[in-house]
């Protein structure tokens, strides 16, 4: 199965995003698949065709400010929390998704989950790969750095931030051939680096968690905690504190997995993952 590459403008901006459309029409809602910082819809490159393999249509779209899509400058996003469930919303609804499973991953990815508190008409299924999910959760001084006043504005405009960020939240190299991707956007425009520098600083993960926390106490969805045990920066104790707050959740630790779980294993990933896609409630 390929993966497609896609740009959609909506409203004043220009998302880029990757599909792949299953063989076979099915009945099973879309999946979609978020990323986290400092990551793209490309860690998903390898389990978007395993999903249309299965009879699911499979979408990962660059978040505003990330990889492909549009970059605008912060008079004309805000690259606050707020801001990314908006302009999600907006891309769900210009796809015309009337109900989704969501795949949410890492920092920012986060606002997938806020999205789905605000939406859950929207939402069939929810799996979440190594998300802060508690305001126990810290931001890592790797990522916490890219947001600080000059040191990060220089920080972020250094494509190698990317091999950095990506290798130490978890126990693997990344190829040489992937972290090209990777780094491309921060190779092309400075652009690049304002928007991840602004985003760091306006994550507002405190407040983002607690409202995940107070929201998902009353969640009714099935969901699915799946958990690289390699993460360096958020516990397992954090996710399975989280799902037994939960009415249907359940934890799958991961071994020699790491905090960007689909870039890092994506065989074991999606071996969790179709299963509980392809379940039907009784």
């Amino acid at each position: 199965m390929s993966v497609e590459e896609h740009f959609l403008k909506v409203g004043a901006l220009d998302w880029f995003y990757r599909e792949s459309l299953p063989v076979n029409n099915s009945d099973q809602p879309p999946v979609l698949l978020l990323h986290g910082l400092v990551s793209q819809s490309y860690s998903y490159r390898d389990i978007l065709p395993v999903l249309a393999e299965q009879g699911f249509r499979a979408i990962a779209p660059d978040w505003i400010g990330f990889g492909f899509s549009a970059k605008p400058g912060k008079r004309d996003f805000a690259y606050r929390p707020d801001a990314f469930v908006t302009a999600l919303a907006t891309f769900i609804d210009a796809l015309e998704l009337d109900r989704i499973s969501l795949v949410v991953q890492g920092f920012v990815g986060s606002a997938g989950l806020q999205y789905a508190l605000r939406h859950p008409e929207k939402i069939a299924r929810l799996a979440v790969l190594n998300t802060p999910l508690s305001t126990e959760a810290q931001l890592p001084w790797k990522i916490k750095q890219l947001g600080l006043p000059l040191l990060g504005e220089v920080f972020t405009q250094d494509p190698l931030l990317v091999d950095r960020t990506l290798e130490g939240g978890g126990p693997y190299q990344v190829a040489d051939k992937d972290l090209d991707v990777y780094r491309r956007p921060f190779l092309q425009s400075s652009a690049a680096g304002r928007a991840l520098f602004i985003t760091v600083r306006n994550l507002r993960l405190q407040q983002v968690t607690a409202e995940i926390e107070k929201g998902f106490s009353q969640w009714p969805q099935p969901t699915l905690i799946v958990w690289g045990t390699s993460d360096p920066w958020l516990p397992l104790s954090q996710a399975q504190s989280f799902a037994s707050s939960l009415a249907n959740a359940e934890v799958v630790p991961l071994e020699q997995v790491g905090h960007y779980a689909q870039e890092d294993w994506h065989e074991k990933v999606s071996e969790v993952l179709l299963p509980f896609l392809r379940r039907q409630e009784t």
